[in-house]
């Protein structure tokens, strides 16, 4: 059975930084591609950021590019999002998901969800 398990999340000031961490189990992480989405509160899921499955090419959504990094380490079957300079709008619930074919930045691409992290980013 595939699990995803999100942590790392929290309450922050703007300008501050948080990493979150995906563990992933029940599955061959090395050949999935693993994503970041996030749901504001009263808004529809959001692309946050993709690395494919050898973290050779990675994406990310347009509000996030220059201050998030996403990362995985293969060794302990976790993906990351270093999340610098944080703003309030950034404040939401962030899933990891994993993917069974191409990188993508469309949800409807991912398999596999974890549960969430709440993020929230005071002003």
């Amino acid at each position: 059975q595939v699990q995803l398990v999100e942590s790392g999340g929290g309450l922050v000031q703007a300008g501050g930084s948080l990493r979150l961490s995906c563990v992933a189990s029940g599955l061959t992480f090395s050949i999935n591609p693993m994503g970041w989405f996030r749901r504001a509160p009263g808004k529809e899921r959001e692309f946050v950021a993709v690395t494919s499955r050898r973290s050779d090419i990675t994406y990310y959504g347009d509000s996030v590019k220059g201050r998030f990094t996403i990362s995985r380490d293969y060794a302990k079957n976790t993906v990351y999002l270093q999340m610098n300079t944080l703003k309030p709008e950034d404040t939401a619930v962030y899933f990891c998901a994993a993917g069974t074919r191409g990188i993508t930045s469309k949800d409807t691409g991912y398999d596999y969800w974890g549960q969430g992290t709440q993020v929230t980013v005071s002003s």
